[in-house]
């Protein structure tokens, strides 16, 4: 029981250095006899700038329904971006329906050279030297999408190396 209780003291303490940054909100509107009916759209993302990231999209008829929804699914779909002296690994590039991301290292100093999608993951990641270029549809979502496919596609040298059942300087030299 003792375990129980310090496993959730931890998982509150984690979820308290949570960084969320919303990305998108939009808001429609559906014409009804009595007049519009808005609904609202968000799209967030949250990081515990460590390397774990997540995005989320919530829909409801509240902006702040919306955006808690989002905030929710963000913490469930959370990924790990390798990071090494506050850059990304090596250069990827991603494709998600028309959005196209491309992800560079860069050197420490330069900070983050990103648009606004991009720029937001990257901070929740917790990443401080990225350059990136954004190439194709500049959807929120689709950026957003692509960006997370190119950062699952980062590898890092240890994990390269224990996949391959060497030691680092076997794998590098």
């Amino acid at each position: 029981m003792d375990r129980q209780k310090d496993f959730n003291r931890d998982s509150s303490h984690r979820e308290k250095e949570l960084v969320e940054k919303l990305v998108k909100l939009n808001r429609t509107a559906k014409v009804v006899k009595g007049g519009r009916r808005f609904s609202f759209s968000a799209l967030t993302v949250v990081g515990d700038q460590n390397g774990h990231v997540g995005y989320g999209f919530g829909k409801a008829n509240d902006v702040s329904q919306a955006i808690k929804k989002s905030i929710e699914k963000a913490k469930a779909n959370m990924i790990h971006i390798p990071l090494k002296n506050g850059t990304i690994p090596h250069e990827v590039q991603a494709k998600f329906k028309g959005s196209s991301v491309l992800l560079r290292p860069a050197r420490s100093g330069t900070g983050i050279i990103a648009g606004g999608t991009i720029r937001a993951i990257m901070e929740a990641a917790g990443a401080t030297n990225v350059l990136s270029k954004s190439l194709g549809s500049n959807s929120a979502v689709n950026v957003v999408r692509a960006t997370f496919e190119a950062a699952s596609g980062l590898m890092d040298a240890k994990t390269i190396a224990k996949n391959r059942g060497k030691s680092i300087t076997d794998v590098w030299g």
